[in-house]
């Protein structure tokens, strides 16, 4: 029997990824995601699935309600000429890419706390050293920048391996939910210097802002306790790359681990490929299923057409 639903199209816009093969439809064929050149009449389209999206992106579309980011990221959307005011912006909010997200910041700090890095180099040697005696996990602080629902997953997946956590948030509102044990949250626009002034291994987790780009610079990098080491896994935009060289080459902080690039990918004569101190991953802190992409999707616009907020609606004062 043929189903009586219309699907919906979804145009996707995208300069990095062709969004329509990643989101293919499997079974259920109640969403289609096309290409900009699939578009029989740009008139009908309501709903955009965005990421990094062109300049003039959003302009062939007079009807555009919602504009969804295929991931927590909303940057590239907000921060593109053609989107318009009246153009609802969502984001995606999984749980199961938050425990990812936790997953690898716990990987990581177990990388810089134990000194991963200096086995496998002994492994291509053939050495057998057993000399490092690591500290105990409670007396590590490990300072968690951002705390929303992936910042929350990471600072309890790290404080539940026994490290004191310390994190920074911007908002100065009292939140509902517990602190859990072992964590202990500042708040306000100098939280995130606070935090890294204690940590001996900073994890960037922070949302992109106009007061948080370029913020890992120089002189938050001499904040830092000398020896630390940091994982940037928040945005690239965040970093300025130089400065983090100088950082290492000067041996005021020890390793880092950085997930995200301004440039993706990075130029294959980038200087953090060879560094002897840096661990690069290639954006892969966390995914999402394609489907639970597009749940969310039609769960937000569902709620738009209902007159309700939607549950990933993004506030573009804040940026997040």
């Amino acid at each position: 029997m043929t189903s009586s639903v219309p699907t919906i199209e979804i145009v996707a816009l995208s300069q990095t990824f062709d969004l329509a093969q990643l989101f293919a439809p499997g079974e259920d064929q109640a969403v289609r995601v096309v290409r900009p050149e699939e578009v029989s009449n740009p008139e009908r389209i309501e709903i955009a699935l965005a990421w990094r999206p062109e300049g003039k992106a959003f302009d062939a579309y007079p009807n555009l309600k919602m504009v969804s980011s295929i991931a927590a990221g909303v940057d590239s959307i907000l921060a593109c000429p053609s989107l318009r005011q009246d153009t609802v912006v969502t984001r995606v909010r999984d749980h199961s890419q938050a425990d990812l997200m936790a997953g690898f910041a716990a990987f990581q700090v177990i990388w810089h706390h134990r000194r991963m890095g200096d086995y496998i180099a002994n492994q291509a040697r053939h050495v057998w050293d057993r000399s490092f005696r690591p500290q105990a996990p409670g007396s590590v602080t490990v300072g968690v920048l951002g705390y929303g629902l992936m910042g929350r997953k990471c600072a309890m997946a790290i404080a539940a391996m026994g490290f004191r956590v310390v994190v920074a948030r911007n908002s100065v509102s009292v939140v509902s939910e517990v602190v859990p044990d072992g964590v202990e949250v500042f708040a306000g626009p100098d939280a995130i210097h606070t935090v890294a002034a204690q940590a001996d291994i900073l994890v960037n987790i922070l949302p992109l802002t106009d007061t948080t780009r370029d913020i890992l610079d120089h002189d938050f990098f001499a904040r830092m306790r000398k020896g630390a080491a940091l994982v940037q896994m928040g945005r690239g935009e965040h970093m300025i790359e130089d400065d983090l060289l100088s950082a290492l080459d000067s041996g005021h902080l020890s390793g880092a681990s950085v997930d995200v690039f301004r440039q993706e990918p990075p130029e294959v004569d980038h200087p953090f490929w060879s560094h002897p101190k840096i661990m690069v991953t290639p954006h892969k802190a966390s995914d999402t299923s394609p489907a639970e992409v597009l749940r969310q999707v039609l769960e937000n616009f569902a709620a738009l057409r209902e007159g309700r907020l939607p549950p990933g609606l993004v506030n573009r004062e804040a940026g997040y």
